[in-house]
């Protein structure tokens, strides 16, 4: 094992499993200091995270282990999914391979997973989230797909590792494929971190929640998995951003030592974006979601023809 490989590894599994939670409390951040208030730490995630797994978790009345199983198996499809992207191409494998077919179908699983509790618990404003994080997220794994498959196209694999070295340096980026291509990944960002325009992470109220729906009933422990999960989802698809959707060194160091750089530059771009964009009706989400579907299509167009 090469040094590239075993500083990238360490940097996956360090990064991804413990400082994910910062990603987001970076957001809030400076998401606040645009708005004019003073906002709360960026550590603020990490006490929070502390405090729940300090509590007991709550049994509600009439639940069976569907509830019960699905914060640790919503955490654990993370965890396998963080071991799965890599930071740089010289990653190493750490036993789940880096499909990025494998990656959606995780996500897939950790969405079902919370939809099936609220269904369980029965609970209106639950089942009102779920349902509209299920709508939602079909247009999404489509647009997800499509994005990727440019890249693919590209690399001549669905493997991240190939993919981040097939777009590193300049070349890739001399025909609008790849940049329509992530201009629909973008869409999936927003939507996957349940950002607005999408989705407003700060509020509970029942006309405008999503993501928040399914955590109503959870509490302690059980809280503290899924929102060690939230913060995952923003770590899995900055890093693929950042890695296969924006120009990087072809280098291996310098590919690693930049991607602090350009994660703390997408957080400042999300806090931008929820601060100067308001959150869209519900009903209007899908549309959003399904034109950023057709500009990845696109660009598999565009490269088809600029390839034949």
């Amino acid at each position: 094992m090469s040094g590239l490989t075993a500083a990238s590894g360490a940097v996956q599994l360090a990064a991804g499993l413990l400082l994910a939670p910062l990603l987001p409390g970076l957001v809030q951040h400076w998401k606040a200091r645009l708005q004019g208030r003073r906002g709360r730490s960026p550590l603020q995630p990490y006490g929070e995270l502390r405090r729940l797994w300090g509590k007991s978790s709550v049994d509600v009345e009439g639940a069976t282990m569907v509830y019960r199983l699905a914060p640790p198996l919503t955490a654990a499809a993370l965890a396998a999914a963080i071991l799965l992207v890599p930071v740089c191409r010289a990653a190493p494998n750490l036993g789940v391979g880096h499909d990025v077919i494998v990656l959606a179908g995780l996500l897939a699983l950790a969405r079902f997973a919370l939809a099936a509790a609220s269904w369980d618990v029965a609970n209106g404003f639950a089942l009102m989230g779920a349902s509209r994080d299920l709508t939602i997220s079909v247009f999404v794994e489509i647009s997800l797909i499509l994005a990727v498959t440019v890249p693919a196209l590209i690399a001549g694999t669905t493997d991240l590792r190939g993919m981040i070295a097939a777009t590193a340096g300049s070349h890739p980026w001399s025909t609008p494929s790849l940049a329509l291509a992530a201009l629909a990944f973008a869409v999936v960002t927003v939507a996957e971190t349940g950002r607005q325009p999408i989705d407003n992470p700060d509020t509970h109220l029942e006309l405008t929640m999503i993501h928040e729906g399914p955590l109503l009933e959870y509490a302690g422990r059980d809280l503290a998995f899924l929102q060690w999960a939230a913060a995952a989802r923003h770590w899995l698809v900055l890093v693929i951003g950042a890695q296969v959707f924006l120009p990087h060194p072809a280098a291996g160091w310098w590919e690693l030592a930049s991607l602090p750089l350009v994660l703390l530059v997408l957080c400042g771009g999300l806090a931008l974006l929820e601060s100067a964009v308001a959150k869209v009706r519900v009903l209007v989400v899908p549309r959003l979601v399904g034109v950023s579907a057709l500009i990845a299509l696109l660009g598999i167009v565009t490269w088809l023809a600029g390839s034949s």
